[in-house]
C-alpha cells in the first residue's frame, strides 16, 4: 500500500482507565479536581469526525482522501448517549460544554442533541453555557433551528477575507461569501457572543490579520487569533510556521491603539484586548508560545465515546464500553471522576522537553484535531 494512503492509525483506549476504577467509588461533588487541583469546568463534544472541508492545518486532503474510512455510525455516540454522560459531567462540576467536530452541523438533526442538552442544569440549578464551533459553512440554512433548540453562542473557524486564500486553505474551493452569510444569520437568529477563530499560519494567511481585524471591528462579533498548532501527525507542523500572539498584537498596535482585558474566568484561553476607541475586542490564543495548562479546565469527549483529557493527547478512556454493557450512572459518574483525578497533562508547558518520536522528529504521536475538534 502506498504509504500516503494508509488510514491515519489514532492510539483510542488508554484500556487501563476501566480497570483501575473499582477500587473505590466516587460520588460527584461539583468539587472534582485533577493532580494539579484543576477543576472539571469545559467539555467538549465532538458529534463527528467528519468534516467538508480539508484545511491542511487540521485534515489535509493527501491524507484524509476518498479513500479515508470514516467511523461507521454504529460507533459514533447516539444524541441520547451523549446527553447521559454530559449529565454525568456537569455533577462533577462542567458548566459549559461545546459542540465540535470534525463539522458538527454535519451532525444530522443536532439540534435535537441541542435540545437535550439545553435542558441540564448545573448542580446550582443554573443552565449551562452551550456553544458550538463550526466552519460555516452550513450555518446560514441551520443558524434559526440552532438558536430555537437552546444554543447560546457559537465561533465560526475562518482564517481570512480574501476569497483566493480561503478557498486555498479550506481546500475545496468553498467561498468565504458564504461563511459570512453563514455569521449574519447567526446574528440575525439571536445567537450572542459570536467569536470567529483565525487560525494564523506564517507565510501562508498573516497579510489577512489587518482585514480580518477591521471587517470585525465594531460589529460585536469577537474576533480570536489563534497561534498554528502541533495537533495530530498529518499537517506537517513546523514552529517556523508559528506566528506568534506577541507578533500579531504588533501588528494590529500599528493600526489601532488596544489595551490589556482581564480574564473573565480562571481557564480562559484567549487573552483579549480591547480597542481603545470602543470598537469591541480581540484575543489572541497562544498555545505554543505562551501555554495556559496551569489552569486548563477541559475534558473531550470524541464522537466514538473516549474521554481525552489534552488537545495533545495520544491516548482516550473509553466510555462508550460502559455505557453499552449497561453500567449504571453511579459507576459511569466513579469512572469519570477516577480519569479525572489521575490527570496531571501539561503538553504545551513541557513541548520542548518530551521525547521525539524517532521517524519523524516530533513528540509521540497525538489523537488527530478532526477526531476531538479544537
Amino acid at each position: 500500500m502506498n504509504a500516503s494512503k494508509r488510514p491515519v492509525v489514532i492510539p483510542l483506549i488508554d484500556h487501563r482507565s476501566t480497570t483501575r476504577l473499582a477500587r473505590h467509588s466516587i460520588t460527584p461533588t461539583g468539587l472534582l479536581t485533577d493532580q494539579l487541583a484543576r477543576p472539571l469546568r469545559d467539555l467538549r463534544i465532538s458529534v463527528t469526525d467528519r468534516c467538508n472541508f480539508r484545511c491542511s492545518y487540521c485534515m489535509p486532503k493527501e491524507v484524509f482522501d476518498k479513500d479515508h474510512q470514516y467511523l461507521p455510525h454504529n460507533s459514533l455516540l447516539s444524541f441520547e448517549e451523549i446527553t447521559r454522560l454530559a449529565r454525568l459531567f456537569v455533577a462533577h462540576g462542567v458548566r459549559k460544554i461545546r459542540l465540535t467536530g470534525g463539522e458538527p452541523l454535519l451532525r444530522k438533526n443536532i439540534e435535537v442533541l441541542i435540545a437535550q442538552l439545553a435542558k441540564l442544569r448545573t448542580a446550582d440549578g443554573q443552565p449551562l453555557d452551550l456553544t458550538l464551533t463550526t466552519n460555516g459553512s452550513l450555518l446560514a440554512r441551520k443558524a434559526q433551528a440552532l438558536k430555537d433548540a437552546g444554543l447560546n453562542r457559537v465561533t465560526v473557524s475562518l482564517d481570512g477575507l480574501d476569497d483566493v486564500v480561503f478557498r486555498s486553505m479550506n481546500d475545496v474551493d468553498f467561498p468565504v461569501a458564504e461563511v459570512l452569510a453563514g455569521i449574519d444569520a447567526a446574528k440575525a437568529a439571536g445567537l450572542t457572543d459570536i467569536k470567529v477563530n483565525m487560525v494564523v499560519k506564517r507565510g501562508t494567511n498573516e497579510h489577512e490579520i489587518i482585514p480580518m481585524a477591521r471587517h470585525f471591528k465594531g460589529t460585536g462579533v469577537s474576533l480570536r487569533f489563534i497561534e498554528y498548532m502541533d495537533v495530530g501527525a498529518t499537517n506537517g507542523w513546523r514552529m517556523d510556521e508559528v506566528m506568534p500572539s506577541a507578533e500579531v498584537i504588533q501588528r494590529l498596535q500599528t493600526a489601532w491603539p488596544l489595551r490589556a482585558l482581564e480574564a473573565v474566568s480562571p481557564g480562559e484561553t484567549a487573552q483579549r484586548w480591547a480597542y481603545q476607541d470602543g470598537g469591541g475586542e480581540v484575543g489572541v490564543i497562544s498555545s505554543v508560545t505562551q501555554a495556559f495548562c496551569h489552569d486548563c479546565n477541559r475534558a473531550r469527549l470524541s464522537t466514538e465515546g473516549k474521554i481525552y483529557l489534552c488537545l495533545f493527547a495520544h491516548t482516550g478512556h473509553d466510555l462508550r464500553g460502559l455505557l453499552r454493557e449497561g453500567a449504571d450512572d453511579a459507576s459511569i459518574s466513579s469512572a469519570i471522576g477516577h480519569i479525572w483525578q489521575g490527570r496531571t497533562d501539561q503538553y504545551s508547558q513541557l513541548r520542548a522537553s518530551l521525547p521525539a518520536d524517532a521517524s519523524t522528529g516530533t513528540p509521540t504521536r497525538r489523537v488527530e484535531m478532526s477526531y476531538i475538534g479544537g
